[in-house]
């Protein structure tokens, strides 16, 4: 079967297109920048090949998306999501709690960093938000008057687990203290999980959850750095039984 013909998924984020290829359990994943807002998305391959997709961010108008093959929260089976929640949150938490068998903690570090905590029956039991590395960075540059505007590939990549923690340069003082802040804060909410809920697993996901991963190392016996979180649990979706409904059934 050639790459064209395999099935294909969406989700859309708040800065990014992430897409996958394949069935859920051997999927080939990467993103790309969305389309210009306003502009017409283009059909392609990929798009005439889209089983099902899901979108955190806008939608641009386009013959590509298909509103019928859109999973909308209410189709995630979380228990006790509250109408607020994000698709993308429902997502990585129902994923994360069916692979686990138990309670779950997923850490999805993209645009912001999410925590959303799912209890041992399935149900979502809260969570919290930040500010993800590179809304930090901009915040910084943005909000003071000397602090410089980095790039975001300062924030990323293999050198921010081998970064002094008290750089003297102002550029490394604030990578420094951004990806330590981070850090902590999935080390402490792992903590509090698993005090609220025993045997919590955490599960790590979104564009920086590799750097933070390795971060952890040994610290993180009992979790999981799944980078296609997301879109794995929207193809699992679809190929459980929603595949019918998403080609017949109306937009909701």
């Amino acid at each position: 079967m050639k790459a064209s013909d395999a099935a294909h998924w969406l989700l859309i984020g708040n800065s990014r297109w992430h897409w996958a290829r394949g069935e859920p359990d051997s999927l080939v994943c990467w993103s790309q920048p969305p389309p210009v807002l306003g502009a017409e998305v283009k059909p392609a391959d990929h798009l005439s090949s889209l089983r099902a997709w899901a979108a955190v961010g806008a939608v641009p108008p386009g013959p590509g998306l298909d509103p019928r093959r859109r999973i909308r929260l209410e189709r995630v089976p979380l228990h006790g999501t509250p109408a607020w929640l994000g698709i993308d949150r429902a997502l990585v938490g129902w994923q994360a709690w069916r692979c686990s068998g138990s309670a779950a903690l997923v850490a999805d570090a993209g645009t912001a960093l999410s925590f959303t905590l799912v209890d041992a029956r399935g149900r979502f039991d809260g969570g919290r938000i930040q500010a993800g590395f590179a809304l930090q960075l901009r915040a910084l540059a943005s909000g003071t008057a000397r602090l410089p505007a980095l790039s975001v590939d300062v924030a990323s990549g293999p050198g921010l687990t081998g970064l002094d923690p008290w750089p003297s340069a102002t550029a490394d003082a604030m990578v420094a203290g951004v990806s330590e802040g981070l850090v902590a804060s999935v080390r402490h909410a792992w903590r509090q999980a698993r005090q609220r809920h025993d045997g919590c697993r955490l599960w790590i996901t979104g564009g920086d959850g590799a750097w933070i991963a390795e971060r952890l190392g040994t610290e993180r016996p009992g979790s999981v750095h799944r980078p296609d979180l997301a879109l794995r649990a929207l193809a699992c979706l679809a190929c459980q039984g929603l595949e019918a409904e998403l080609s017949s059934g109306p937009d909701r």
